[in-house]
């Protein structure tokens, strides 16, 4: 947005102001954004100090922010450990016997980890690796499907200071090869099989395929699945079960200096090889630990159902690290969340008692296509908070999302990102909230919408999202490659560009609009995708959208937009018209799409974010660059 750019159209208007109950605010943690807010910028590093005691660390530090820009390092000079902290600091107390992890399988099998259980395992786990001889500083990849191992093994690498890289178990041979020749894994964990509505996926062959070119690998360890068990090529293949078999419950957590990397995670570029960001021990602790206990307001009581996956960072900070730091109960369930039917989650969410429920707008939008029906067989009254990741929340999908819950639960609309490590720009609950918004930033943390002077913009003008100032989970590097680190710092001059664009309204609350890289250019007007998305989500036939801009010979670009009706609903001209219509009376005429193809499904990452890029190739017949985390 330079000086020959013109300012990005913001055409959405939010105007509806949801406020929290009465009863909603007295149990929150924050109950004045504002006075907590202005504390927490006025002096950010006295902020992090205090929050950081409410943690262990084995020495302290010496100062709280080492800032040489674009490089941080938190917490210095202090030694601690996180697997430390989500274990051993709750196994002195009575959380010992407290439910740590309730797994849900696709077929229905339970089973339950205690603290006191979880912590047994995990020190199996490091003992183990320990007996493979891998000390500090190594790499081991983890590729599993969303089972218990998963969880153990990234405690278990932590605690002894080697580094964890964990690849979705739906990427391809070459994606994984990929991954494990960046990181120079000695080690790789899998199992035999995942499940998907029923389908059986194996894993092991694609590991076979993987290590073959990978001459880092020593040992590949097998969590078997299936009965009886698939064959295994000793020595170099080991059955998960007896490589722990005799390794002794008791592990000490090694004290690691807080900057010491903790993992390695792969986030696909647009072009080029995977971005490895990586996250320390001290700083990461500390940011996810503090933004899972006042966003979703974490009490003892609650039980927690995250449906991430650890394969992405939500699963990371989200589903492991933050509630295990502060003894949450977490819920973890394989599957999806439309299979055998489309009241999976209702159904475990009434089950266990989920009180703290965080999911994607992806999923919200698919279960909103099979209708209110579902969640209404279910009893969600334990429900107290929700959540939203991923990408924007369309209001559509809110409003539905907050009515089919009770109409009652304030819905935290997160941004962060893989690179962020935690969430930066969210409500808390006792914040009013705007359906479509993500409110404002998180305590100590500043955020701005800017040109690409870096100049900040007025309010309701479009821009660049941008941190100002480090705040302590953010990845230190891109492993092996630290150029690339800069291009986030050095994009927009003294501060860290997101990639996506946004406007601030009156009240200072953020509304995302895309990514920058997908806004379309029409005769001059610079429009976000989110906006013409959500519009046509809007229309009661519609169930989800994507739109691209195509080139034009007189407006410059056109809009396209890519459909999915809801169940029941059949393309014809008349619909095709009417939802052109729909965008014209939502966001005027410049946003209205010029072509609207009906399909049956987009180009989506595991995680659940559209590929507008993906449609944008396919549409123009050009190479898509790297698709090595879309669903196949």
């Amino acid at each position: 947005m330079g000086h020959d750019e013109k300012a990005l159209e913001s055409l959405m208007r939010g105007d509806r102001v949801v406020s929290p109950t009465a009863a909603t605010t007295a149990a929150a943690y924050i109950q004045d954004y504002d006075a907590e807010y202005r504390r927490s910028i006025a002096d950010p590093e006295a902020f992090w100090d205090r929050i950081a005691k409410e943690l262990e660390w084995f020495t302290p530090w010496r100062k709280v922010l080492d800032w040489n820009y674009p490089w941080a390092k938190w917490f210095v000079g202090a030694t601690c450990n996180i697997s430390y902290n989500c274990l051993d600091r709750h196994l002195n107390g009575w959380r010992k016997n407290k439910v740590a992890v309730i797994w849900v399988g696709e077929q229905g099998e339970e089973r339950i980890f205690t603290y006191g259980e979880l912590a047994r395992q995990v020190n199996r786990c490091a003992n183990a690796l320990k007996a493979l001889g891998l000390k500090q500083g190594d790499r081991v990849t983890i590729y599993l499907p969303k089972i218990p191992e998963q969880i153990v093994a990234m405690l278990a690498c932590a605690r002894i200071g080697v580094i964890h890289s964990v690849v979705y178990s739906g990427f391809s041979a070459p994606a994984l090869e990929s991954r494990i020749k960046d990181a120079e894994s000695r080690l790789v964990i899998t199992a035999d099989v995942g499940y998907d509505r029923s389908k059986v996926i194996k894993l092991k062959p694609v590991v076979d395929q993987a290590v073959a070119n990978c001459g880092s690998v020593e040992t590949v360890v097998v969590v078997r699945r299936e009965k009886p068990g698939i064959a295994l090529a000793a020595p170099k293949e080991v059955d998960w079960d007896d490589w722990l078999a005799g390794e002794k419950p008791v592990c000490e957590a090694v004290p690691l200096d807080a900057e010491t990397p903790l993992y390695i995670l792969y986030t696909s570029g647009t072009t080029g090889k995977p971005k490895g960001v990586v996250h320390v021990h001290g700083g990461y602790m500390v940011g996810t630990y503090l933004t899972t206990k006042y966003v979703f307001d974490l009490k003892d009581n609650d039980v927690y159902f995250c449906v991430a996956d650890p394969g992405w960072v939500t699963g990371h900070s989200y589903i492991v690290y933050g509630p295990l730091l502060n003894g949450a109960t977490i819920l973890t369930a394989e599957g999806k969340p439309d299979y055998p039917n489309p009241g999976r989650w209702w159904n475990l969410i009434e089950r266990y008692g989920v009180s703290i429920f965080y999911t994607t707008p992806t999923a919200v939008r698919l279960l909103m296509k099979y209708g209110e029906e579902w969640p209404r067989k279910y009893d969600l009254s334990s429900l107290r908070i929700l959540g939203s990741v991923g990408e924007p929340i369309n209001p559509e999908a809110w409003e539905w999302y907050h009515r089919v819950t009770g109409g009652t639960k304030p819905i935290m609309d997160t941004w962060w990102q893989t690179e962020t490590g935690m969430i930066l720009i969210t409500p808390l609950p006792s914040v009013p909230l705007k359906p479509g918004s993500a409110t404002r930033p998180f305590l100590g943390v500043e955020a701005d919408v800017v040109d690409r002077t870096g100049k900040p913009l007025p309010a309701n003008e479009g821009g660049f999202a941008v941190i100002t100032k480090p705040w302590p989970a953010m990845m230190r590097t891109i492993y092996k490659d630290p150029d690339r680190y800069l291009t986030y710092w050095h994009t927009i001059p003294n501060c860290y560009t997101a990639g996506d664009v946004c406007r601030k309204d009156d009240d200072g609350y953020f509304w995302f609009m895309g990514r920058a890289d997908d806004v379309i250019k029409v005769a001059g007007n610079r429009i976000g995708t989110a906006e013409v998305e959500s519009a046509l989500v809007s229309h009661p036939a519609v169930a989800e959208a994507a739109v691209i801009g195509k080139p034009h010979k007189t407006a410059g670009e056109a809009i396209k937009a890519f459909v999915i009706l809801k169940q029941g609903e059949h393309e014809s001209p008349e619909l095709i018209q009417g939802l052109k219509d729909h965008v014209l009376q939502e966001l005027g005429k410049i946003a209205v799409p010029q072509e609207i193809d009906i399909v049956p499904s987009l180009p989506k990452t595991r995680s659940g974010k559209i590929m507008r890029r993906v449609l944008k190739a396919k549409e123009l017949g050009q190479d898509p660059g790297d698709i090595s985390t879309i669903e196949e």
